[in-house]
């Protein structure tokens, strides 16, 4: 299926790793120019280089540098049509709430919904005119509430809730704005050095791979029993990024392998 994304670009935060680079790599595929911001960059994101990926480094959790990189965008290509908000942070608070300080929420809340919410400013203009379209990664957790993430799940439900506003306003002037929800992905924030499995498994004082055993049996399991893969993700974007899903917007799409077992 061509998903008509040729001459399209795309800006993606968050780009070096995991769910970001794999989106990099799935726009990339369907024929768009990205333009992907991460702190220090990537080997990854340098071997994409010749195949219209321009990397931009800055810190994404402040106004300066999302500015900077839609203005790449922008100077470089022209305009924005496609941006992929998916810079997070998640950090395992197993002391319980009365542990987590308000620094705590403020830092995690500037990454997790102030970076977006900047990033669709300052696109938005170029949105509009383009008639673009923004794709937002947010997390089961926005209506899976985690005691051992509190702060990472109220920050979810917040990107969720901003987005689904944000489609009301901006619909009409032709930009479609949806999340993806994924539930445990294998990324480093999950299963990497200091990720989740590690984390808790220090805690509990079992290795990593049982940890993360553990902690998804304690929701429920997957339906199709294991995680989901990081270009999954990727092709989900670029799926709700193209024309082939022109009527899509203010919609959540889960893809957590059957973790989530209502309706």
């Amino acid at each position: 299926m061509d998903l008509k994304l040729h001459n399209k670009v795309a800006v993606v935060t968050g780009a070096s790793r995991g769910i970001g680079l794999a989106a990099v790599r799935s726009l990339v595929a369907e024929g768009a120019t990205v333009v992907a911001g991460s702190r220090r960059g990537a080997a990854a994101l340098d071997e994409l280089a010749g195949q219209n990926v321009v990397s931009v480094n800055g810190d994404l959790t402040t106004v300066e540098g999302v500015q900077t990189l839609i203005r790449t965008a922008e100077e470089r290509f022209g305009g924005v049509d496609v941006l992929v908000n998916n810079i997070g942070i998640l950090t395992p608070r197993l002391s319980g709430f009365l542990s987590v300080t308000d620094e705590d929420f403020i830092t995690t809340f500037n990454a997790n919904v102030l970076s977006a919410i900047r990033a669709a400013r300052a696109a938005l203009p170029s949105l509009i005119e383009r008639k673009g379209s923004i794709i937002t990664i947010s997390s089961v957790n926005a209506f899976l509430p985690d005691p051992s993430i509190i702060d990472y799940t109220v920050s979810k439900a917040a990107l969720t809730n901003f987005s689904k506003a944000l489609s009301k306003e901006v619909g009409p002037q032709g930009v479609r704005v949806n999340t993806i929800s994924p539930g445990p992905v294998e990324t480093d924030m999950w299963v990497g050095e200091g990720g989740m499995a590690e984390t808790v498994g220090n805690a509990m004082g079992v290795d990593k791979d049982t940890a993360r055993e553990q902690i998804v049996d304690s929701i429920g399991g997957f339906a199709t029993g294991r995680f989901t893969r990081p270009e999954e993700v990727g092709d989900l974007v670029a799926m709700l990024a193209s024309d082939r899903a022109g009527n899509i917007t203010g919609a959540d799409f889960t893809i957590d392998g059957g973790l989530i077992k209502t309706l």
